[in-house]
């Protein structure tokens, strides 16, 4: 050792033999296999390890574990709509003269309610699809010419002189001539169930009807004439909503006088005509409100016209193209609450895929080599065929997925 120190230059270099020495092979063999060990670390963190599984002793990769599930997974599909009353349509007010009163707009009328009034008497609503088309009543019979040729008054004059001069008996006069038909029916069938009664629901008005009328047209304040004019009522399905009104109190009464709406709160959406095969009546939607809340709903018609969208031309791809409307009945009109009018989405089941196997969308993975795949609980992964996505789930297939096979959900 004294030797070699005292061969060392002034400098501190190593001597060129100890440099090629036993020391430097045995320095360079440490770090060559160091460097072999840390290769290898890497290696296992890539998971490029060949598919073998992890050690007991090798720490989790990070991320969940979920097992592949069978399911059916149905696709859902929003579109907006404008909740409200539907079209507003005019009432068929047949009454000339002034009109004296109107009720408020949305003011629910009901059978026997008076919708307005002209001249100061009162337009009744009744419940019917017959439109009122003619004064019911008893009509008498205005023919008094007999066989002869010789006027009522003649006969009767005659018949009023006997032979020897002294007067006879007057003749009775014509029995009224009853009307029948569909019309009268449902009339009757009105003033009935308005609780004026003593005659026979039918098809024919009798004096008993005129009778019953008279006691409804005493009940209205109005004369007690026993007929019914052709402007005194007007026919609905049921209740209606009363709308805008058409004139103002002072002006002529006539068929704008009034509009109306049915009482029931509905849903209409403007569907895309090249996308609408949802829309079949009967189907089942749900119907999420202003506040969030979610009621369900039923188509209830389609329309059959296509309409361009609003500044644009017919299936102009910038505008949604060509649109239907879509009227949809909500079944509990209680739980729409207080919402009369306003935007709504309208949710419909689109497509459907029934006992599939299905896994978390996060679980899948971009293969380099294209398409997806899933990380195994082993850290294999495996090519998989994507079908239906629907409520954050994916249809998986593949030669390599079974039911109940674990998957990770990387971080």
């Amino acid at each position: 050792m004294a030797d070699l120190a005292d061969t060392a230059d002034p400098a501190g270099a190593v001597p060129s033999a100890a440099r090629g020495g036993p020391g430097r092979r045995t320095a360079l063999i440490a770090s060559v296999g160091a460097v072999v060990v840390t290769a290898v670390a890497v290696v296992g963190a890539l998971g490029l390890g060949g598919g073998a599984e992890e050690g007991p002793g090798t720490p989790s990769r990070a991320g969940s574990v979920v097992p592949v599930t069978r399911a059916t997974l149905t696709e859902r599909t929003q579109v907006d709509g404008r909740l409200g009353y539907g079209t507003e349509m005019p009432l068929p007010v047949r009454a000339t003269g002034t009109v004296t009163w109107l009720p408020e707009q949305g003011a629910t009328v009901r059978r026997g309610g008076a919708l307005l009034r002209v001249d100061d008497r009162p337009v009744v609503l009744l419940y019917g699809r017959l439109p009122m088309y003619r004064d019911l009543g008893l009509t008498a019979t205005t023919d008094t010419t007999d066989t002869t040729g010789t006027t009522g008054s003649e006969s009767t004059e005659a018949a009023g002189s006997g032979a020897d001069g002294e007067r006879a008996a007057p003749t009775e006069p014509p029995a009224p001539t009853e009307l029948t038909g569909m019309d009268v029916l449902q009339f009757e069938t009105n003033l009935a169930a308005l609780g004026h009664t003593g005659f026979t629901v039918d098809e024919t008005f009798t004096a008993k009807t005129a009778q019953a009328v008279e006691r409804w047209q005493k009940s209205l304040g109005l004369p007690e004439t026993g007929t019914v004019g052709i402007g005194d009522v007007v026919y609905s399905t049921g209740r209606v909503r009363i709308g805008r009104p058409g004139v103002r109190l002072g002006g002529a009464a006539g068929e704008n006088t009034l509009t109306y709406t049915g009482t029931a709160r509905k849903v209409v959406v403007d569907a895309s005509a090249a996308d609408a095969a949802w829309a079949v009546r009967g189907t089942g939607v749900r119907v999420r409100l202003p506040d969030g809340k979610t009621v369900k709903g039923e188509v209830a018609s389609v329309g059959k016209q296509a309409a361009a969208p609003e500044g644009g031309g017919e299936g102009d791809p910038e505008q949604g193209g060509a649109t239907v409307p879509v009227t949809v009945t909500l079944r509990d009109q209680k739980s729409v609450g207080r919402w009369e009018s306003g935007p709504v989405t309208v949710e419909y089941v689109g497509r459907e895929a029934e006992d599939v196997l299905a896994v978390p969308v996060a679980a899948l993975v971009a293969l380099a080599e294209g398409g997806h795949g899933l990380e195994t609980e082993q850290g294999r992964f495996v090519a998989v065929r994507t079908g239906l996505f629907a409520d954050g789930q994916v249809e998986v297939s593949g030669p390599a997925v079974r039911e109940g096979m674990k998957v990770r959900i990387p971080e």
